[in-house]
């Protein structure tokens, strides 16, 4: 356990659907200093069934959530109302990572107690400066409840 209370590597629960936004995801993750395992899904209906499984079967949930807001079969506002729902889930960080530019999208997702609203980089260097920005605030410097 680092001195941050994280175990490495820090598990990533990414709900992307676009394969090449996860490849980009994947790949500046890569280039930050933590260590990083990060586990994908394209919908939201996984993504729940995800964070179930790994309650019920008492492995360990995500250190943190990236969560794109149009999925397929369950959005991401519906993903944050569950997580919300969930004392154990509600403790994960949320961060939406969306193409959505729309204030009715940003007020939504922080109603539903999303901790942050970041729109995708338009480049692989914005990506890997975004990536470096969240390991840096969230890993390094947040203190965050224990699990």
């Amino acid at each position: 356990m680092d001195d941050h209370g994280f175990e490495e590597p820090i598990r990533i629960l990414l709900v992307e659907d676009n394969p090449g936004d996860v490849r980009l995801v994947r790949e500046s993750f890569d280039q930050v200093s933590a260590e990083t395992s990060i586990r994908a899904v394209t919908d939201g209906a996984d993504a729940l069934d995800t964070l179930r499984d790994r309650q019920s079967a008492e492995v360990d949930l995500p250190d943190l959530v990236l969560l794109d807001l149009n999925l397929p079969r369950v959005d991401g506002f519906s993903v944050l109302e569950e997580i919300e729902t969930d004392p154990e889930l509600a403790r994960i960080p949320c961060i939406i990572l969306t193409g959505s530019r729309a204030r009715e999208d940003i007020r939504k997702s922080y109603e539903l107690a999303a901790n942050t609203y970041l729109t995708k980089p338009s480049d692989p260097d914005e990506f890997a400066a975004m990536a470096s920005s969240i390991e840096q605030f969230w890993f390094r410097h947040a203190v965050l409840p224990p699990a």
